[in-house]
């Protein structure tokens, strides 16, 4: 079955969108998707050489479409300041944010540069610092749409107060998971503080399913090649993945859907939710935990530094 007749994206024209991690895998597709319904796209790469490859990939896909790159090191904070001023200087607007990039299961204990475990910088701190900037150009814009992508390894994650960063024990794929299941927590958090606030905006989450994409050769690495665990794993998720094109479908349901709920979220519909059509379904308990979700709200925002101003 052709997934693609499962879209129904509304015309998004004169909607603004920043795609992050958009050169490649969900993030290209639910960009290129979001631009063939007129929107003009963000890409916010890190990689300016991949993203320069990507959007024109994406202009000769969608020659009337409007894509602009742009640099963003999720990993480093003084790029995404250099981010969202560049883009607060260009535009007064921001429809939908999409909190797509990621990094995953890094061998060895890496940290950013501002000093944090790189997975849990990268995946979570780094988007919380992104939207957070970029808070009062989201609430300027009339039901302004923020989605999270996570991953079902939420469900194995577990937010260490006591070692957030992973400096006494260091698992890249215990790393990775509380990266994702932080996701959440920051996902429905910040729909709650909108309801609050009554604001019109609305924070979602959703996730892939096991979709094949580069993130393992992008994290599973060692001097500049991927382990032998990720050739492992790589081969494990050939047998029971889909397609990037299909992994992005619930993202950009989440996105589009006209009607929607905050507190929600997005994944497949197969079996134990590994690959399929995009439906609403069910996190974890723990990713509803309002006292760890605010624990790691205030932790978030002493790290980066960054506050959330709602009035």
């Amino acid at each position: 079955m052709n997934k693609s007749i499962m879209l129904n994206i509304p015309d998004l024209s004169h909607k603004v969108v920043i795609v992050t991690g958009a050169n490649s895998g969900i993030g290209y597709h639910t960009a290129l998707e979001l631009g063939l319904a007129k929107a003009k796209v963000i890409l916010a790469c890190r990689n300016l050489e991949k993203g320069q490859l990507a959007l024109t990939k994406m202009q000769a896909s969608c020659p009337n479409s409007d894509f602009i790159l742009m640099p963003l090191d999720l990993s480093d904070l003084n790029s995404i300041h250099n981010f969202v001023q560049e883009f607060l200087n260009q535009y007064t607007q921001l429809d939908i944010l999409i909190n797509n990039a990621g990094i995953m299961a890094i061998p060895k204990r890496t940290i950013t540069k501002n000093g944090f475990e790189m997975q849990f910088g990268t995946n979570h701190l780094g988007h919380f610092a992104l939207t957070g900037l970029l808070l009062k150009t989201l609430i300027q814009t009339d039901h302004s749409r923020i989605v999270t992508v996570s991953s079902l390894a939420h469900k194995r994650g577990k937010i260490n107060l006591k070692d957030l960063q992973s400096e006494k024990h260091y698992s890249p794929w215990g790393a990775y998971a509380q990266s994702k299941l932080a996701n959440l927590l920051f996902a429905f958090e910040l729909n709650r503080l909108f309801n609050q606030h009554n604001l019109s905006q609305t924070s979602l989450a959703c996730h892939p399913g096991i979709a094949k994409t580069n993130i393992i050769e992008t994290g599973m690495q060692a001097n500049g090649k991927i382990t032998f665990l990720g050739n492992i794993m790589n081969s494990l998720v050939g047998l029971v993945s889909q397609t990037d094109y299909d992994g992005a479908l619930p993202t950009i349901e989440a996105a589009t859907v006209p009607t929607i709920n905050g507190d929600t979220y997005y994944g497949p519909d197969g079996f134990n939710e590994y690959t399929g059509l995009p439906k609403l379904v069910k996190a974890k308990p723990k990713a509803h935990d309002l006292k760890m979700a605010k624990n790691l709200w205030l932790l978030s925002q002493e790290l980066t530094k960054v506050n959330y101003d709602f009035n």
